[in-house]
């Protein structure tokens, strides 16, 4: 492996499909957004004018040769991004990650407080099980929590906000779903790529994340640590009003029907998002 890199994710395969399993959509221009079994992974950067891009999130454990079919039709054969970009590190956002740089030989960029979970030294808290809303979350301790380490390959964001290689795009600390979440927006066009601050399907039913009923939802509940946090996260974000929005799961969304959805979200967060129970539930909050 890469400059003893370990990936934790190997053999960790997870047969979950959505019915958008394997479709990629043009959102922008320069931001295409591809369904990886139940998780999106976004490219950023033109086809028509460059041949630089960027890869946001690595998708499913087991996935990097899919991976590299999609961005090779995209962007010409044995095309490799300029860097990746993590919006954090749970198990389906990393789960090629280790695999796809040692295909590529490029860098890993995250918030310097996902680093102990990109580094080996510090495993996820257990996926709660106990919180409700469908079997995806019942299911949820079987997924996996352990870190991967990047080793060197991996580095922090630049405090100054920017991202390496998105000219014009801007990092946000959008922490809750965990620790060193991000999300990324771009002032010019007021796009955003929400990664898991919030998503656009019930992740925890299995039925609406195999059908992909539009339907905003706070983060993934059974990974969501602080939930204080992942409140003034969707806060953050619906204050950018964005005009476009690619989440970590679900389709999407565009103007009114994500100008109106955030805003339900953010003033109904605790009845849509919070948990009624769960080992990370502080109801008096």
């Amino acid at each position: 492996m890469h400059d003893g890199m370990k990936d934790s994710m190997e053999n960790q395969f997870l047969p979950m499909y959505s019915l958008t399993s394997g479709m990629g959509m043009e959102v922008l221009p320069d931001l295409y957004c591809y369904t990886n079994q139940i998780v999106n992974i976004c490219c950023v950067g033109n086809p028509e004018k460059t041949n630089e891009w960027v890869l946001v999130d690595t998708g499913m454990p087991e996935s990097a040769n899919r991976i590299i079919e999609v961005v090779e039709e995209r962007y010409g054969e044995k095309s490799k991004p300029k860097a990746i970009i993590l919006t954090h590190g749970h198990f389906d956002h990393v789960g090629a990650v280790v695999d796809l740089v040692n295909q590529w030989g490029v860098k890993v960029y995250a918030h310097e407080a996902e680093l102990p979970f990109l580094t080996g030294k510090q495993s996820f808290p257990e996926p709660d099980g106990t919180v409700e809303g469908g079997l995806v979350a019942k299911m949820s301790p079987m997924f996996p929590n352990e870190p991967v380490d990047l080793g060197y390959n991996v580095e922090v964001l630049p405090s100054d906000g920017s991202v390496p290689f998105m000219d014009g795009w801007r990092w946000i600390h959008t922490p809750g779903h965990a620790p060193g979440h991000i999300s990324l927006f771009r002032d010019e066009d007021r796009a955003l790529i929400a990664g898991d601050a919030f998503v656009t399907v019930k992740q925890e039913s299995l039925y609406k994340v195999m059908t992909q009923e539009l339907e905003f939802s706070g983060p993934p509940r059974y990974l969501t640590t602080d939930w204080n946090a992942a409140r003034e996260s969707v806060k953050k974000l619906e204050a950018l009003k964005p005009a476009v929005a690619v989440t970590g799961h679900g389709r999407p969304v565009f103007g009114a029907e994500l100008s109106d959805g955030l805003e339900r979200l953010v003033k109904e967060f605790g009845r849509i998002a919070t948990p009624d129970s769960g080992r990370f539930v502080n109801r008096k909050h």
